[in-house]
């Protein structure tokens, strides 16, 4: 190899290998501080594409959970309203039957009749108030079921049917409604509640199965996603105890470059003990 005093070969190689020892160590100290051993496209295109993807649909199962969420509790107002209403209705059949007594005096048939109507009033106003973020699905104003997402490409849904349980649905309104007053009319509303008592079952039965259907899909939805943000963290997390050891390496690796670059730059002044006297 030429001794020279413009050009030093081994300070060069030196150089290159210190280079490219910080280029090494830059991008394990970045691993270290972000946790990812791949940050944007220049890391791996075809990985950090894959990740991008996945992050996309795992995103979209947010919203999938955020709608099938909002369809719980819709489902969970309305069966608390629903289960009030079934409840009332025992009550009305046991105030019917009561005055279905033959025996039964008018003063005790008008009494039975004014507990009778304030329980319909009462399914009244809890059909109209099951409301949740401005739906209701008890009150009979709208008929067309309410679909949520099902899917993370929003070509599934899950369709939550309206139940009718106003006092029209169960049969108990109309002008004029039933009331207490004779024999006749008590059992004409003892039928009509007994009718409204399997209506309200049937009605309850449908909303409860939709609300477990929507229970289990927002806890496969959960677990999906889970599932994708385990494997976008196998795509480009960093395996931080093993970036620990290639740090400590490294770092010795850029001493020994420095001390070899310096050994390498003291080489040219072997020259002036050539010119010495």
């Amino acid at each position: 190899m030429t001794t020279s005093v413009h050009t030093n070969t081994s300070a060069l190689i030196a150089l290159q290998n210190l280079n490219r020892t910080n280029d090494q160590l830059a991008a394990t100290q970045s691993r270290v501080n972000t946790g990812l051993k791949v940050q944007g496209a220049k890391d791996n295109a075809a990985v950090w594409a894959v990740a991008q993807g996945q992050r996309a649909d795992r995103g979209s199962l947010e919203a999938v959970t955020t709608s099938l969420k909002r369809a719980t509790s819709i489902a969970d107002v309305s069966l608390a309203a629903g289960e009030q209403i079934s409840d009332l209705l025992i009550e009305l059949k046991q105030k019917a039957t009561a005055a279905a007594d033959e025996s039964a005096t008018l003063a005790m048939r008008t009494s039975y009749n004014d507990e009778f109507q304030a329980l319909l009033k009462s399914i009244k106003s809890f059909a109209d108030n099951a409301v949740f973020d401005g739906v209701n699905i008890l009150n009979g104003a709208e008929t067309d079921p309410i679909n949520f997402l099902a899917s993370a490409d929003g070509a599934e849904t899950i369709a939550m049917k309206r139940q009718d349980m106003s006092l029209t649905g169960l049969g108990l309104g109309g002008a004029p409604g039933p009331d207490l007053l004779d024999k006749a009319k008590a059992d004409a509303a003892l039928t009509a509640i007994n009718t409204a008592i399997a209506t309200s079952s049937a009605n309850l039965a449908e909303l409860g199965a939709q609300a477990k259907q929507i229970e289990r899909h927002t806890t496969y939805v959960s677990k999906l996603s889970d599932a994708l943000e385990v494997g976008i963290g196998n795509l480009v997390d960093a395996d931080l105890p093993k970036e620990s050891a290639r740090l400590q390496a490294l770092q010795v690796q850029q001493q020994l470059g420095v001390q070899a670059l310096s050994i390498a730059n003291q080489a040219p002044q072997i020259i002036l003990s050539l010119f010495k006297g």
